[in-house]
């Protein structure tokens, strides 16, 4: 399976909550942490949701 290298290179400081809850169930808690995920359409769903937060990179 694919997987998604997604980074956080915004604050989530005056975001939605539901955008700051998104962020927090993919694992990142702070500026500039990277996590991998398994792709998935769950994780693509939470992505799209707070897009403007995140940098996603396809990994092999």
């Amino acid at each position: 399976m694919k997987e998604l290298k997604i980074t956080l290179v915004h604050s989530t400081i005056g975001s939605k909550p539901v955008h700051r809850k998104n962020v927090e169930a993919l694992g990142l808690t702070k500026l500039g942490q990277e996590v991998i995920r398994q792709d998935s359409p769950v994780v693509r769903g939470m992505i799209a949701k707070c897009s403007h937060l995140l940098k996603v990179e396809e990994l092999d």
